[in-house]
């Protein structure tokens, strides 16, 4: 089972992409996402094979912290995933629609554990500056976050709100020009869990870039992070996890290479374990032949 990050791990606006080669040996890109009737994510032709084949063959499961309308717009190639996961966690989508069981669970888990959303939105926008403050945005009811100028935010605002979040059970994240505010217990490992108990994965893959993705990260079995975000920014490592150093776009593709190399390792190894398992049958059933053979 395959469980990644969208945004930054394996698709790409133009300003992420990060084209650092010149214009003539620049990858071809396939156009991913529509947004206002203008292109807007991307991921490399080469990428987009390595993922079809994988959705072809293992259990590929988009891990967002996208809302749903916002995931809603992205066409990824090759076959639709049977399992997706929304909002951080919030929502568990079956064949495009939200488990409301699944749904209901995260919502009894917040609301033990953690202040408020109303509490928490009040707060960023006490202390947001209408000076790098583009849009503040609530995302499913779930979580708020807060688009800025980067270039004009202060460099000690988002630590002081994630001091500030940390005491109401609460996590803070940036990424690009949003200001995530999160509930704690709103994680992508624990729909990403319950995805692999539904399927019987026997192991689950990971790739992400930020903060938000590290519990995934720290959940799978082998896991993937680009050289940009802020896990990379941070230093951020787990003895599983491979730091690449490719960055933009060309990451994306990385990662998906790595993925398709595990899987086909794992084939290999269910492969060799079900030839040994029948070859050890028939070594048992000649043995027994033999001494049935003997005995008459």
């Amino acid at each position: 089972m395959i469980a990644s990050d969208l945004d930054r791990t394996l698709i790409y606006s133009a300003a992420a992409l990060a084209l650092r080669m010149p214009d003539a040996e620049a990858p071809r890109l396939l156009c991913v996402e529509v947004y206002g009737h203008q292109p807007l994510s991307y991921m490399t032709e080469t990428a987009a094979e390595l993922l079809t084949g994988l959705a072809r063959t293992s259990v590929f499961v988009p891990t967002t912290t996208r809302t749903r309308e916002q995931y809603g717009r992205i066409r990824l190639p090759g076959p639709a995933p049977r399992f997706a996961i929304c909002a951080n966690g919030g929502h568990l989508l079956v064949d495009g629609e939200s488990d409301p069981d699944w749904h209901a669970s995260v919502r009894d888990r917040l609301d033990a554990a953690c202040a408020p959303l109303e509490e928490v939105r009040a707060h960023l926008l006490r202390t947001a500056d209408p000076a790098w403050l583009l849009k503040e945005r609530v995302a499913e009811d779930l979580f708020a976050y807060l688009v800025v100028e980067r270039a004009l935010l202060p460099g000690n605002y988002v630590k002081e709100l994630a001091e500030w979040a940390e005491e109401r059970g609460w996590t803070v994240s940036l990424q690009g020009r949003k200001i995530y505010a999160v509930p704690k217990p709103l994680t992508k490992s624990a729909a990403v869990a319950e995805v692999a108990r539904r399927t019987g994965a026997g192991e689950v893959l990971g790739a992400g870039d930020s903060l938000l993705d590290a519990d995934l990260l720290l959940a799978a079995d082998h896991a993937w992070r680009p050289g940009h975000g802020e896990l990379a920014d941070e230093g951020w490592a787990a003895p599983h996890v491979t730091a690449l150093p490719e960055r933009g776009v060309a990451a994306g593709e990385e990662i998906l290479r790595a993925f398709a190399a595990r899987a086909a390792e794992a084939r290999t190894a269910t492969a060799r374990t079900a030839t040994g398992r029948t070859a050890t049958g028939r070594t048992d059933a000649a043995r027994t032949a033999r001494t049935r053979t003997a005995t008459t």
